[in-house]
């Protein structure tokens, strides 16, 4: 890649990013569309607290653009964000501030240090300076420079600021995450074991029996009452049936009203006679016989304390280890139902199914980077492909289809990979969505690693010396190693790309604006428009910017110029997603602080993979000296990781009894351990999906407050 190719993917991605910006802030201020750009604001949730107000009257201001939201969210403390948007939301802030503050001292060392030794340097491939970026990079160090000393240097001083902040992150958000716990005091989860694979009771022949009857002996004290799930399969059909027949209703009454005709009154009581046959259908399924019939073998068990609740989660119970195996329980609005119902035994075949899914998807999308590569690499595409030669007719032409092109297709090809991930881990059977969610972070960000990071390196290389590869396989550890240098200029654009461009199209949600308008004017025109409103995307976020933050890590040392961009990409990405999480995102759930660990383990594998790099680099600068001093940075890197393990890892998957007793202890000593854990015990009934409370043609209003099963059938 020439740097007029590097020079044209910079000016198309500032030229986009501030186009989209310009637009996003021109249309925020305008009142239809405030659906999209402030949906969290206008749900119900937070109307009320924070209300919202634009310019309603056609006034310049209106229609001028404004950056009165950038300075905004560098004035917000994180305790407003903590408790707004809860730990998760601050954990993915910290994780932005983590990139600011480490690629700003790289940037730094870069700057003073490693770009005028590298560019004042003799090479050992001098003529590379006239066509590329390699002057400003480690390629341009001569073999056995004692000036490789300087990039040694800079990589243990690196490393340890790394591990440095790591340290700081992981020790104040354990910290902020215990804390967090006794703030949410009231949640139901706190009380609450999950308890699968019960089996029947032989008195009775039912599951919800044998739960009490094993808990009501063996925790004696300590425990209150379950809650069991159900196959609400049946019910949920008529559920949803009973929601469509309703809004049916209101839209023919709305038309009766209009119309005022014979044939409308008929089809409305058609309709009503119908709803009412199944309100009453609804109604008797939910019976407590009826339920009985379809229980399955998973309970919601309720503690009258939370240091009763976490012991019962972290022992074995029963003999047999595969019979009520307990741990806590995720809150009520953060459960997987369906996956829930999902049979113990079928739970390997579904991870069976996920891990050869993630694989054939890993296959499919090497088709798309090798491609990518191909346009990259530009002068060897010429040779195998010569139509390609016809873009040179056009000036300019060629340094936007190198420099701009690539790294825009690879990452509109990445933009379906998350959720093609979540859907993935949705049918692993995990118990609750946060947890699909961590696993889908999981798979995204080794599927980048894999396929955008070493696939792109790998292709990169072979569309060089592919012959080469092919007669000398054991070189091919050095080869990997010199083409971290030489694609350097290929991720500069991509970090261009996903930032200025990705960030700004974020935050446009243009796709979203443009299917507003188009409801309006069709099938949505008359109808209430309704705040779009969607769960914060943990999931496609932090394995991105994770990747980001690996690929500055690598060339942290190998190329230095592409730390700035990375600075400023942390910057636009903090300032984005904080507007984000004010205004777009609704916060579902809030696991304190569980996304940590995974981010923690992703940069830890990012350091590992800059240290390695850099042992291949000195090794191929003929520094041996300095690939073997390396090694040792490599041992220290691992033995803290599985300090972390040690140290913090177990508090974030365990709820710790000291913790729980000290929160026990403040409800006691206020009066609410009562009113919390009975809460709790009939928490779980009101979010499960089959017991959604409907009003039969027989009950008066006055019994809509009353719960579907009395406390003496939970």
């Amino acid at each position: 890649m020439t740097p007029e190719s590097l020079i044209a993917s910079a000016s198309i991605n500032i030229g986009l990013a501030l186009v989209a910006l310009w637009l996003f802030s021109v249309l925020k201020k305008q009142p239809r569309n405030a659906v999209v750009y402030y949906a969290r604001r206008l749900s119900d949730r937070h109307h009320q607290h924070r209300p919202l107000s634009l310019h309603s009257s056609l006034c310049l201001p209106r229609f001028l653009p404004s950056v009165a939201w950038i300075p905004r969210a560098f004035r917000v403390p994180e305790e407003d964000i903590l408790s707004r948007h809860g730990l998760d939301a601050l954990v993915l802030i910290r994780l932005f501030k983590f990139g600011i503050r480490f690629f700003l001292l790289c940037s730094l060392l870069g700057a003073s240090l490693l770009l005028p030794i590298d560019y004042y340097n003799e090479s050992d491939l001098p003529t590379r300076r006239e066509y590329s970026m390699d002057a400003f990079t480690i390629s341009n160090i001569t073999r056995g420079s004692n000036k490789l000393w300087v990039h040694f240097s800079c990589l243990w001083l690196i490393s340890f600021y790394a591990l440095f902040l790591l340290h700081k992150e992981y020790k104040e958000i354990l910290v902020i995450r215990l804390q967090q716990m006794g703030e949410l005091r009231h949640r139901a989860d706190q009380f609450t074991v999950l308890v699968r694979q019960v089996p029947l009771c032989p008195e009775h022949n039912t599951r919800g029996c044998a739960v009490d009857h094993f808990f009501s002996k063996h925790h004696r004290f300590s425990y209150h009452s379950y809650q069991m799930l159900y196959d609400g399969k049946d019910l949920e059909y008529l559920l949803g049936k009973h929601k469509k027949l309703k809004k049916e209703l209101e839209d023919k009454r709305h038309t009766d009203m209009l119309s005022n005709g014979s044939q409308e009154h008929k089809q409305i009581s058609t309709s009503e006679e119908k709803l009412r046959e199944i309100t009453n259908m609804i109604c008797h399924l939910q019976s407590e016989t009826m339920l009985r019939e379809k229980e399955l073998p998973v309970a919601f068990v309720t503690f009258k304390s939370r240091r009763s609740a976490a012991l019962a989660a972290q022992t074995q119970q029963h003999s047999n280890p595969l019979e009520l195996i307990t741990e806590m329980a995720p809150e009520p609005r953060d459960v997987s139902w369906r996956n829930l119902a999902i049979p113990q035994k079928l739970l390997p075949l579904n991870k069976i199914g996920v891990i050869l899914a993630a694989a054939l998807l890993t296959i499919f999308f090497a088709i798309p980077v090798t491609a990518v590569q191909g346009i990259a690499k530009y002068e060897k595409l010429k040779k195998w492909f010569p139509p390609a030669m016809a873009i040179e007719f056009i000036p300019g032409l060629s340094s936007v289809v190198t420099g701009y092109l690539p790294s825009a297709i690879l990452k509109g090809f990445m933009y379906i990979i998350p959720f093609a991930m979540l859907g993935m881990a949705y049918l692993g059977g995990s118990i609750s969505k946060s947890n699909e969610e961590i696993k889908a972070c999981n798979m995204v960000f080794y599927f980048l690693m894999g396929n955008v990071f070493f696939l792109s390196l790998i292709s990169g290389s072979l569309l060089d010396e592919i012959g080469e590869y092919l007669t000398h396989p054991r070189d091919i550890p050095s080869h990997l190693a010199a083409a971290v240098s030489a694609q350097a200029e290929f991720f500069m654009t991509y970090i261009l790309t996903d930032g200025l461009s990705g960030f700004s199209l974020e935050i446009l949600q243009l796709g979203l604006v443009l299917f507003d308008i188009m409801r309006s004017c069709t099938y949505g025109r008359g109808k209430e428009r309704t705040p779009y409103l969607f769960s914060f995307p943990y999931f496609r976020v932090i394995p991105t910017v994770s990747l980001s933050i690996m690929i500055g890590m690598i060339y942290a040392v190998v190329a230095p110029l592409m730390l700035p961009f990375l600075v400023g990409y942390f910057c636009l990405g903090y300032i984005v997603y904080f507007n984000q999480m004010e205004d777009v995102y609704e916060t579902t759930y809030d696991t304190c602080g569980r996304f940590w660990p995974s981010i923690h383990h992703y940069i830890f594998v990012s350091t590992i993979l800059m240290q390695i790099t850099m042992v291949g680099l000195f090794g191929l600068k003929s520094k041996p000296s300095a690939a073997i001093a390396t090694v040792p940075l490599i041992l220290i890197t691992i033995a803290y990781n599985e300090y972390c393990k040690i140290r913090f890892l177990p508090s974030f998957k365990h709820f710790p009894i000291q913790t729980a007793v000290e929160i026990d202890e403040e409800d006691e000593k206020n009066g609410e351990m009562g009113t919390h854990y009975g809460d709790a015990a009939t928490a779980y009934n009101r979010h499960q999906p089959c017991l959604e409370r409907v009003i039969s043609s027989a009950e008066a209003p006055t019994n809509l407050s009353q719960p579907l099963l009395g406390t003496e059938s939970i």
